[in-house]
């Protein structure tokens, strides 16, 4: 399993939160303590977002710990809004294209978790997505087939709804090949504005999930970056963390979205 960080508020260095802190998300890349295994080294990515509408984009398969070139940026880098991901595979190669987070025009996206038997399913869920945004397609994970299809279901208008739709779809597939491994789905969006993050799995077995609101904005992350415990917020498992202009954090339930679909 992978660890990952999501900000929204105030401009601040990545650097605050990303390389500084204790238990930073660097030091995950290494020594998790809360993921199913201890060292995520397929690879780290950043996303931010600054004067463009676009966010900007850092991926590279060495690991978290050992790439001076990370340090440096986030020491520069001020952003609203930003990702960072250290990655764990499952099972898929470790290239830079499969290194999250991943975008589409002004849409950012990264995840956290499995889609079991991923080997058996993956030209039926690369069917899922749209001619239109296929030829984005450019690495061969879970990861980003899902946010494409997404995308496709209506994530940019409704990314609670579209989930729900994705993620059914994928669970019926499995169910048809007979697969019973998990599918396992910790997972942020955002369209440069809002911010989206999911905590849902097939078995109730989610991959942690956690978030605070800080003086300069939110902080959602797989695992406290400190050791003040008391001042982070399970992320409810089934649910989903909004944070939308103007508005305070809400959670939203993903488990009815996915309920109403089927019935």
């Amino acid at each position: 399993m992978c660890r990952f960080l999501a900000y929204r508020g105030e401009p601040i260095f990545l650097s605050d939160y990303v390389c500084a802190p204790e238990h930073s998300l660097v030091h995950q890349s290494l020594h998790a303590l809360e993921a199913k295994t201890e060292t995520n080294g397929d690879g780290f990515g950043l996303g931010w977002y600054g004067e463009r509408e676009t966010p900007g984009l850092y991926r590279e398969i060495r690991p978290a710990w050992s790439d001076e070139n990370l340090r440096s940026l986030c020491a520069q880098v001020r952003s609203r809004l930003f990702f960072a991901h250290v990655r764990a595979s499952t099972g898929t190669a470790t290239t830079r294209a499969n290194c999250h987070p991943f975008a589409h025009g002004a849409h950012m996206f990264m995840h956290n978790g499995q889609v079991g038997g991923y080997a058996r399913l993956k030209r039926r869920i690369e069917a899922m997505i749209p001619d239109e945004l296929y030829d984005q397609r450019l690495g061969s994970g879970d990861s980003e087939a899902i946010f494409l299809a997404a995308l496709g279901l209506g994530l940019a208008e409704d990314p609670v709804g579209a989930i729900a739709r994705t993620l059914g779809a994928v669970r019926r597939l499995m169910s048809a090949a007979a697969i019973d491994e998990p599918l396992r789905f910790t997972a942020a969006y955002t369209d440069g504005e809002s911010l989206y993050v999911f905590r849902w799995a097939c078995d109730a077995k989610p991959p942690s999930l956690y978030y605070r609101e800080a003086e300069t904005g939110l902080i959602v992350v797989s695992e406290p970056f400190d050791a003040r415990r008391e001042v982070w917020t399970p992320v409810p498992k089934g649910c989903t963390l909004v944070a939308r202009p103007g508005r305070g954090v809400e959670i939203a339930c993903l488990n009815e979205a996915m309920e109403r679909l089927a019935a």
